[in-house]
């Protein structure tokens, strides 16, 4: 079986809770570590932020600064097919997400969401499971799963007098 690999790195801001933002590239395929998220800073320093410390990795279209009046909830139930999840802080802010409603793409480090503003600098959003407090699906989006309507029964018919039938 051959294995892909992505050799392509992705930008991406490193938010701590208690230390400076981290801005640099990552590796999509090998930035999760066992102690924590490797980064190739805008210096060309490979750096390790351990899981600990992270709040959350932003993949991003820009290197621009977090906006704070970003919106962090979803305002009406999403479209998008998956897991509609809100995730709540070490520091008891909240997050919406959409997580793939897909087993095998769970990591046992985090969870990976795409975040509830499409227009925002964020695409894909990281968070460590070490950065939270409280996780919780609001609902399954697009569930391919359906109710199975009981199957038609046809009344039975009226008895009816044949056309060719003596009476």
């Amino acid at each position: 079986m051959a294995t892909v690999s992505v050799s392509t790195n992705k930008k991406a801001i490193i938010q701590r809770f208690d230390r400076e933002t981290l801005y640099g590239y990552l590796n999509p395929g090998t930035f999760l570590q066992a102690t924590g998220v490797e980064l190739l800073n805008l210096s060309g320093n490979l750096l390790l932020a351990p899981y600990s410390e992270i709040r959350m990795v932003s993949f991003v279209r820009e290197f621009e600064a977090p906006d704070p009046g970003e919106r962090r909830l979803f305002t009406t139930r999403p479209k998008t097919p998956g897991l509609w999840v809100r995730m709540r802080f070490r520091d008891n802010e909240q997050m919406d997400g959409l997580l793939a409603n897909n087993l095998l793409l769970l990591d046992p480090y985090g969870f990976s969401v795409t975040p509830p503003d499409p227009s925002s600098n964020s695409q894909r959003i990281f968070v460590p499971k070490q950065a939270l407090k409280e996780f919780q699906v609001l609902a399954v989006v697009g569930s391919p799963q359906r109710r199975m309507a009981p199957p038609r029964v046809k009344p039975a018919a009226k008895e009816q007098m044949g056309l060719f039938e003596q009476p």
